[in-house]
């Protein structure tokens, strides 16, 4: 355990999400969050431009415990209602312990544009607080993306987290994390594929790819894989008429497992 506290706190930068973004959703986190262009009730963390594709009102719960640490636990929710004229969402997330803790909370608004595209944007309340030595860091950061149909099947998205280049301190002009992601997805029968391609401005360029598939009714097994850092992910799903439950877990080679859970709920359609 020491030994894997010191690597984590030495080459942390390079194998967390830091500073702001953080995807969430264990449908997607099994998929190894290729999910930018995946219509999801938790593309409020991914894309929000994808929420057009929620027609009922829907939430979810989530929690992720990174690399079976204590101190690295996540947790998030989201709420989607659809609307005459687009879908408003609102999302929430906190991640750490009492020495270091982040957190965002943020409302959104997604809207069709045409019939084979949408966009969304999104206003988020940011914050980190280190022990009380260190004091805290609060801001807005925003979000925006877009959608588009190629064909009923295929679909390409791409979303842009912090828009403003929000500043996290001055000293060494210290900022919030912008990331930039461009992906697709094809549903094809029982399963769906999905990859996408991830730019953080201070980290090197990922790739990451998945897929799902439904052997019987109702019952989903995914897998994903992403690079730098390497990392594998895999999981279940099982979905009721109005619940859906996920579980899975990312691999890292050198800090081993994150588990990752949520729950969703998604109102019946009127008859």
């Amino acid at each position: 355990m020491i030994n894997k506290l010191f690597f984590l706190l030495v080459f942390s930068p390079l194998i967390t999400w830091g500073q702001g973004y953080t995807p969430f959703g264990a449908r997607l986190a099994s998929m190894g969050n290729s999910g930018v262009a995946v219509e999801d009730v938790w593309s409020y963390h991914h894309n929000p431009a994808a929420l057009t594709g929620i027609k009922n009102f829907s939430a979810g719960l989530a929690y992720e415990n990174r690399f079976l640490l204590r101190e690295l636990q996540s947790q998030a929710m989201t709420v989607v209602l659809p609307i005459k004229t687009g879908v408003i969402s609102f999302g929430a997330q906190m991640y750490g312990y009492e020495l270091f803790r982040s957190q965002k909370a943020g409302i959104g608004y997604s809207l069709k544009l045409s019939e084979k595209f949408s966009a969304g944007v999104q206003m988020n309340y940011q914050g980190i607080r280190l022990t009380d030595n260190y004091g805290s860091k609060h801001t807005v950061t925003a979000e925006a993306g877009i959608m588009g149909s190629i064909t009923e099947d295929w679909k390409v998205g791409m979303s842009i987290f912090n828009l403003g280049r929000a500043k996290l301190a001055e000293f060494a002009d210290d900022r919030f994390s912008t990331v930039m992601r461009l992906g697709t997805s094809y549903s094809l029968s029982k399963v769906l594929f999905t990859g996408e391609i991830e730019k953080d401005l201070d980290h090197p360029l990922r790739i990451k790819a998945g897929f799902e598939y439904e052997p019987i009714d109702r019952f989903y097994f995914r897998f994903g894989a992403g690079t730098k850092p390497v990392d594998i992910s895999f999981g279940f799903g099982y979905k009721w008429k109005f619940l859906q439950l996920d579980l899975g877990s990312s691999y890292h080679q050198q800090l081993g497992w994150s588990p990752h859970f949520s729950l969703n709920y998604t109102s019946l359609k009127k008859k």
